[in-house]
């Protein structure tokens, strides 16, 4: 397998790359990918905005969390195929291109699904990344002997489920699937989107690198707060418009950057490349948990969005839907990473006490908003996170360094693989 910042070949035999390959980074075609999904994100992220601004925030609840999953599944595919198979030749980056444009169609459909509960161009975006993917998956399953049942299962799970898509859409759209089921059918296909892996791993589990996974899931986790950030930024802008620079404009957008950048500290002190080398067999409780926190960071994007935006214009939402808006993400941003996280580590970086009573505080704070008002509310909670932040950092202060370290435990014995995300 070439190095990083190889030459791109013309054509190499795809085969499985190790998993204790020295200094195993994102390539930067897996940079450019992740661009893709800024498009998608943004779109997601300001489309449930509308919906909070609006007061409808629970009737766009569901589309939101609908349309996510289709784009954090869709990332999850191609980041644990590219950790096991990135060949980086040339068929492999004509077919990655095939995905990202299959995303940007995703991205083009998002205000239609969200407002509309139009998913047709969705499910076309969807489908032309399927169609890449499962010739990846063929590609593996005939050039690489030794994982042939398993990426074949692969591609048979996956297509499986991209016609049950398919049919999920046409049904709909002929209306021989009442709405009122729609929302159940599309669980189920989620449960069987992620019950592929765990089939397909069945047969033999792919070499996944777990410094290079945990490094992919922390640079979607920054390209998350970089959407909050753009969303608030663009709140600003817009209040900006109305009215003048004004201490409530100040306080709450300096509040909002304070939030993000405590959990962004945070989400980074967990050690989760190690963890994984450690306990590969939790692979599936910490990919898959990402969804809600993934979710968790885009939701939180766009109640920041909407609570720096009523600074400059009235809106239809209540100060305590707003609020709720931002407290509710965040405090499960916050429980999830103690969740999907701590049973990687032998000492818990984050306490349970301090989470319990962080969360706890957070979800009680947006009652005060009618008498206190949302920026009050807001900064509170942004103190909340600064006082939570502190205190596990001098509660880890004398622990040993977990800096992450892409060679750190990949010279000893790998354990042995038991499952993946």
């Amino acid at each position: 397998m070439p190095p990083a910042g190889a030459v791109c070949r013309i054509r190499v035999r795809m085969t499985a790359r190790a998993i204790d390959e020295p200094h195993r980074a994102s390539s930067q075609l897996e940079l450019l990918f992740n661009l893709t999904f800024v498009v998608a994100v943004a779109a997601v992220t300001a489309q449930f905005a509308h919906h909070i601004g609006d007061g409808r925030a629970l009737a766009g609840l569901v589309a939101f969390l609908q349309v996510f999953f289709s784009v954090w599944w869709a990332w999850m595919n191609f980041t644990w195929f590219a950790s096991s198979y990135d060949t980086d030749d040339v068929p492999y980056r004509l077919l990655t291109t095939v995905q990202m444009a299959g995303v940007l169609v995703l991205a083009a459909g998002v205000p239609a699904a969200v407002g509309h509960s139009d998913y047709r161009a969705v499910a076309i975006g969807y489908l032309v990344m399927r169609i890449a993917l499962v010739a990846q998956w063929l590609r593996a399953g005939a050039e690489d002997p030794a994982g042939r049942r398993t990426a074949l299962r692969y591609a048979f799970g996956i297509a499986l489920a991209q016609a049950g898509w398919i049919l999920w859409l046409v049904s709909a759209e002929a209306g021989a699937l009442p709405a009122p089921v729609q929302v159940p059918c599309f669980v189920a296909l989620a449960v069987l989107e992620l019950a592929v892996p765990r089939w397909a791993e069945r047969a033999g589990p792919t070499n996944w690198h777990p410094h290079h996974i945990a490094e992919r899931y922390g640079l979607f986790t920054i390209i998350l707060f970089g959407e909050s950030v753009l969303a608030a930024s663009n709140a600003v802008a817009g209040a900006l418009e109305e009215a003048e620079v004004g201490l409530r404009l100040i306080i709450i957008a300096g509040s909002g950057l304070v939030l993000l950048f405590t959990l962004w500290w945070l989400y980074f002190l967990v050690p989760a490349g190690e963890g994984l080398n450690e306990r590969r067999h939790l692979s599936y409780r910490w990919g898959y948990g990402h969804y809600g926190i993934f979710a968790s960071l885009a939701a939180l994007g766009a109640g920041l969005e909407v609570a720096v935006g009523q600074t400059g214009h009235d809106l239809k939402a209540s100060p305590i839907a707003v609020c709720y808006a931002v407290a509710i993400p965040t405090a499960l941003f916050i429980t999830l990473l103690w969740a999907v996280h701590t049973p990687l580590l032998t000492a818990p970086v984050l306490r349970p006490a301090v989470v319990l009573c962080a969360v706890t505080a957070i979800l009680l704070l947006p009652s005060a908003a009618s008498r206190t008002g949302v920026v009050a509310v807001v900064a509170t909670i942004a103190a909340v996170c600064v006082l939570m932040t502190v205190l596990t950092i001098l509660a880890n202060k004398d622990a040993p360094s977990r800096r992450e370290t892409p060679d750190a435990g990949m010279a000893e014995t790998m354990p042995s693989e038991e499952g993946r995300a």
